[in-house]
């Protein structure tokens, strides 16, 4: 299929549609919505389909089902995982590393990319699924009765891609640490005011393709520099960050894009504060 091709991606767990610039993707797995290796193995196969097709410049996730994005990982997979592991007597610690499943691959590349990625969170959405939109740079949430987090400790686990590290970037380092260890969820509303999501909003669809198609339209390379930039923030060397953010100023100064912008403002044509 072409990325012209409103079908671009049909999988048992994912399927996509592309809209001009934007790639919408729904999540499902009846009957539980819940997250399991072939949803894993689905999402590193789209995120080869996006990273081979420069047109699609911001991906959308939300649930196809209603009221759910994500429910969390499906649990009888993780338990059967781990009476698998106790039957073969395996011993973790910290001097061994375990290495990366595929949900940490594909999560990484989605912070890593150059694409915008938004979760419209339009249902349940906890644990993996929560974990998932952590890894987006933006998050909104449709208002409703249902609940948002990493509620992992309640079952005897903790969040295990990723959670534990990022939920304090979002609503800070002792919040995030008491929802950690009281395993607590959210309603959409809290979630917003507590920072897991940018916004509640009452037609998170209609508002994350508002918010997608006026970022479809910014330049390259400028948005995709902002994004790494901002990403790194406060997580190393300051020094190291700003180095980084002076040699992508030049890169962007000399992009056909920029140069086209500046010129028609200092023609009069264009003001900054234009979208």
């Amino acid at each position: 299929m072409s990325q012209n091709d409103p079908a671009v991606f049909d999988g048992q767990r994912i399927a996509a549609q592309a809209d001009g610039a934007v790639l919408r993707v729904q999540l499902f797995n009846p009957s539980l919505g819940c997250m399991d290796a072939q949803t894993e193995s689905e999402l590193l196969a789209l995120l080869d389909r996006v990273h081979a097709t420069p047109a699609w410049r911001v991906v959308l996730f939300t649930g196809r089902d209603a009221g759910v994005f994500v429910r969390h990982y499906d649990v009888r997979v993780l338990e059967q995982r781990g009476r698998d592991m106790a039957a073969r007597g395996l011993r973790f610690a910290l001097e061994r590393p375990v290495p990366e499943a595929p949900l940490h691959r594909a999560l990484a590349r989605i912070e890593a990319s150059d694409r915008i990625f938004i979760a419209a969170i339009n249902g349940t959405c906890m644990g993996g699924g929560y974990e998932l939109a952590l890894a987006c740079d933006l998050r909104y949430a449709q208002a409703g009765r249902y609940r948002i987090g990493l509620p992992e400790l309640n079952i005897g686990l903790l969040p295990g891609a990723g959670g534990t590290q990022k939920l304090q970037r979002v609503m800070g380092a002792a919040r995030a640490l008491e929802s950690l260890l009281l395993g607590r969820t959210f309603e959409p509303a809290e979630a917003a005011a507590q920072g897991l999501v940018h916004a509640c909003v009452d037609d998170v669809l209609a508002h994350a393709l508002a918010v997608a198609q006026e970022l479809a339209a910014k330049p390259q390379p400028a948005l995709g520099h902002i994004k790494r930039l901002a990403r790194r923030a406060g997580h190393g060397d300051m020094a190291a960050g700003l180095a980084e953010e002076r040699t992508l100023f030049c890169d962007t100064l000399i992009s056909d894009a920029a140069l086209q912008r500046m010129a028609e403002m200092n023609a009069g044509r264009r003001d900054i504060s234009d979208r």
